[in-house]
């Protein structure tokens, strides 16, 4: 009879569902000073994160990445403003009349005393047609008014005639002159109106604004509603200044010939040197503040009248490395530095992340950032010694 005979072999079975591990060994335990820090390990994990949980969130001031300056240094303060043209004229016509010809628009450059425009003038030409016809008539009159009076003096030297027939040549010759003068007059009179007809540029300029259309009616003054005054507008662009607005309380950090920093809300990147023309001698009462016009060093393209810009008025003229675009930086104060590195902790749902940054010039309170860090990136102002990766913190308002 065989050894196996009478063993149910249908009670055997493989557990596939729980294998082995391939490290196990039949027989070992485990050590219990391994079990023991493995879950100590646990446990502080465990308390940790719930301290960083269940603890309220700390308050704390944070700062920007953003594009500066580097001449933001050597600011002593930043105004708002406007470039002005300082030149500048509303062109109209000095007599009233329909617009024939206008001959620029928005953009043209124009030349003193060219004609932008002309109004209708048929009268003031027949005007002084009329005004040279009387001309002549007493030109005419005055020949014969000359040899009259010859004729008279002689007949009255030869007994012929008398004193009186010399008076009254006289008289008529002398009427006639004043006539002439008279007719002169009216032709000069005549040109001037015709001239007024033509509508010419008072000083070399740029055309900013194009007010009227050929038709319309021009007048001196609006005589009705359907009249135009001007009809452009012209500027001298060599002639724009930065008008801004000084406070009262920082009136004395300004001064004549002061340098600035001109920034153009329209093209951040480029930047502009410049110096304080005037200090218009008045305040505005509503706004506190006094009117300071601040003229570029050089003018560009991109200059143009009413746009809008920023000035900094500097403790001294900005030197060449200055003059640089504007860099990505954060204040002085939100750099730290451990074990070498220099660091920044970034606020980023409502939890700290400390970031290495790689640091560059300083301007200031502000110091360049060349990178670790992105532009608009939310940091710890002022970051203390105990603070880690992961600590809650609340943005202070």
């Amino acid at each position: 009879m065989p050894e196996n005979e009478g063993i149910d072999l249908s009670k055997l079975k493989i557990h596939r569902d729980n294998p082995a591990p391939q490290n196990y060994e039949p027989g070992k335990k485990r050590s219990p000073i391994m079990l023991a820090g493995i879950g100590i390990l646990i446990l502080i994990l465990g308390f940790i994160a719930y301290k960083m949980n269940a603890s309220p969130a700390r308050e704390v001031e944070v700062v920007s990445v953003s594009m500066v300056s580097p001449t933001s240094g050597s600011s002593l303060l930043t105004a708002s403003g406007y470039v002005v043209a300082q030149r500048k004229a509303e062109v109209a016509s000095k007599a009233t009349g329909r617009l024939v010809y206008l001959g620029y628009r928005e953009g043209d450059k124009v030349k003193k005393d060219e004609i932008i425009g002309r109004i209708e003038s048929n009268d003031m030409e027949a005007a002084l047609a009329q005004a040279k016809a009387n001309l002549n008539v007493s030109k005419a009159e005055l020949n014969d008014a000359t040899q009259s009076l010859t004729r008279a003096k002689q007949m009255f030297n030869q007994k012929l005639s008398s004193q009186s027939d010399v008076d009254a040549a006289q008289f008529r010759y002398d009427r006639v002159v004043a006539s002439i003068a008279a007719a002169e007059a009216g032709v000069k009179a005549a040109e001037v109106n015709l001239e007024n007809t033509n509508i010419r540029a008072p000083f070399d300029g740029t055309v900013l604004t194009k007010n009227a259309d050929v038709g319309e009616v021009v007048a001196p003054f609006a005589a009705g509603a359907s009249s135009r005054v001007s009809i452009v507008q012209i500027a001298d662009m060599g002639s724009v200044e930065v008008e801004a607005d000084v406070s009262e309380s920082n009136l004395e950090k300004v001064s004549i010939d002061q340098k600035c920093e001109i920034t153009l809300d329209a093209y951040p990147d480029r930047k502009y040197g410049g110096s304080v023309a005037k200090i218009v001698p008045t305040a505005d009462r509503a706004k506190a503040t006094v009117l300071t016009k601040v003229k570029f060093d050089s003018l560009d393209k991109y200059v143009l009248p009413e746009m809008s810009c920023k000035v900094r008025f500097l403790t001294k003229d900005i030197s060449s490395t200055e003059q640089r675009p504007p860099i990505q930086a954060v204040a002085l104060s939100a750099v730290t530095s451990r074990d070498g590195k220099k660091l920044v902790f970034v606020v980023k749902d409502d939890r700290l992340t400390q970031t290495e940054v790689e640091t560059g010039d300083i301007f200031g309170s502000m110091v360049e950032i060349k990178s670790g860090v992105s532009l608009n990136d939310k940091v710890v102002s002022k970051p203390t010694d105990d603070m880690q990766t992961g600590l809650k913190v609340k943005i202070k308002e």
